[in-house]
């Protein structure tokens, strides 16, 4: 179940498991998700990504970002500047 509305394409987390949305959901409705893979995923656009860097995910704000202390979702296969919305990730696939 969607741990919250979901569009397609977005990331969530349900538990331990991160997996981008593979269509819309509504919170609580059956929702696919791929957990691995490449994605364009929405960041945090205040952070500079270099090719390999670590990638978390913030359930609170719903974003990718570079900070130790978030789920741990895979790394970044292309350079994001500051300012950029958008980070190319490819997914780990562990939990």
């Amino acid at each position: 179940a969607a741990p919250y509305a979901v569009a397609s394409g977005a990331g969530f987390k349900v538990g331990s498991i991160f997996a981008v949305a593979s269509g819309p959901a509504d919170s609580g409705a059956a929702v696919e998700g791929a957990t691995v893979g490449v994605y364009d995923l929405a960041k945090v656009s205040a952070q500079a990504w270099t090719v390999g860097a670590p990638i978390y995910w913030d359930d609170t704000a719903k974003l990718a970002n570079d900070q130790l202390g978030n789920t741990r979702i895979g790394v970044a296969v292309a350079a994001a500047g500051n300012p950029s919305a958008i980070g190319r990730v490819r997914l780990n696939g562990r939990f």
